[in-house]
């Protein structure tokens, strides 16, 4: 209920009475090419495909804070003063559940919003009832749970992790292993709700939560929202790849003052991001494929917290290239965003096709959703792909698959002799 996800809530008010427009969401403005190009079949996405309305959806969620929407969202200083008060008593009934959190893996956070209970065990439980009631007082028919939390401190796969009864007796003994994100995913899950996590956190990626997302047929898609420094990496590096353009270094640096990038100011919690961060150009550059060209550029990413920015971050990139015969270049980007403005279509978006993925039944990983994670999952033995367009491909193609149109490939010699 922090800066991101009060974002998101007031846009969908704002959108809803025509006072805004969800730029940036697939869902709300995408289109889709079917078919031949000479047919001129180009629907919108939601068009295609039976996504949920806007009118159609209730918010809810939880937080260390008791903050409602509306104080939250004035608080992170996103939106302007004149948007917040267009839908402000809409935001006023938007008031947080108490938090499982435990504050060990979110140093930088003192909530006071919080449940107790003896065993992480009891706190799942907790976080289910807290599901049902909400279903049942919002009178909705589906959940879907898109997690907009803090980045925590870095944990590692442990035996813990690896079935749902090693999992579920590491909850009953309160392993310290199992983090609060995993408390949130484990209580959906149980309750059949699609998870997206839009954090670096240990989430939905062991083969516990895999296993039960199997066992209750429900899909899971993560980690970490594409937003900002990453979207312009998946850009920029398939160009270079494409042209086999050589790279000799990559370094990003970050300042950013909202409330993520206090808690980025730990160096537990900032090693969670790193190493999310990290992983996307080895994967897009394919060092082993093309010796001499990627296998020893240095890559450097660093995040510091400066207060007066506060949500209007800025990425700054200085790239050291080389080209034909050896001879160096240089890019140089400045990215003057602003992360949740940048997050909060990812978050509509993930909502309303994890949505849609549950009732088409489709159960765990799902891999055409890496478009919106810097850190996507696939298959145990598959490459994660990171390539921006090549996810969107994979993306577009399974919504044509799923309601019986052709796959696009663009090869075209269709239209040549």
């Amino acid at each position: 209920m922090g800066a991101v996800a009060t974002t998101t809530i007031a846009g969908v008010f704002l959108a809803r009475r025509g006072l805004g427009k969800p730029v940036g969401s697939l869902t709300q403005l995408g289109t889709i090419r079917l078919g031949k190009r000479t047919e001129g079949r180009n629907p919108k996405i939601n068009e295609l495909v039976p996504l949920a309305n806007l009118e159609d959806i209730e918010f809810g969620g939880w937080d260390v804070f008791p903050d409602n929407a509306l104080e939250a969202a004035r608080r992170a200083r996103v939106l302007e003063t004149e948007h917040l008060d267009a839908v402000a008593d809409e935001l006023k009934a938007v008031a947080p559940m108490k938090a499982a959190f435990y504050p060990e893996y979110v140093k930088r956070l003192s909530g006071t919003h919080v449940k107790e209970a003896p065993s992480k065990y009891e706190m799942v439980e907790q976080l289910r009832a807290d599901i049902r009631r909400f279903k049942q007082e919002r009178n909705v028919d589906r959940v879907v749970a898109v997690w907009c939390g803090s980045t925590e401190t870095f944990l590692q796969q442990t035996p813990v992790h690896q079935t749902i009864a090693s999992f579920e007796e590491g909850l009953r003994k309160s392993d310290p292993n199992i983090n609060n994100t995993l408390l949130y995913v484990w209580a959906c899950l149980k309750e059949g709700v699609p998870f997206a996590n839009g954090a670096p956190n240990l989430g939905v990626d062991i083969p516990a939560v895999h296993e039960l997302a199997r066992e209750t047929n429900t899909p899971i898609a993560g980690r970490d929202f594409k937003t900002g420094q990453t979207l312009m990496k998946t850009v920029i590096a398939p160009g270079l790849k494409a042209r086999l353009l050589g790279l000799n270094g990559w370094y990003s640096t970050n300042i950013l003052g909202n409330r993520d990038g206090e808690v980025l100011d730990d160096p537990a919690n900032f090693k969670t991001k790193e190493n999310s961060k990290l992983g996307v150009l080895d994967s897009i550059l394919e060092p082993a494929k093309h010796p001499g060209l990627y296998d020893d550029y240095f890559h450097k990413v660093r995040i510091d917290y400066y207060p007066p920015r506060g949500d209007a971050k800025e990425g700054w990139d200085n790239i050291d290239l080389f080209g034909w015969m050896g001879y160096p270049m240089q890019i140089k980007i400045d990215f003057l965003c602003r992360d949740s403005i940048l997050a909060a279509p990812i978050v509509l978006d993930l909502a309303l096709f994890m949505d849609l993925a549950k009732r088409a039944g489709f159960r765990g990983i799902q891999e055409w959703l890496g478009f919106y994670f810097k850190a996507p999952m696939a298959a145990e033995g598959l490459q994660v792909e990171h390539d921006l367009f090549v996810q969107q491909s994979k993306l577009k193609n399974t919504l044509r698959w799923m309601v019986g149109e052709e796959l696009i490939t663009h090869l075209g010699n269709e239209y040549y002799d």
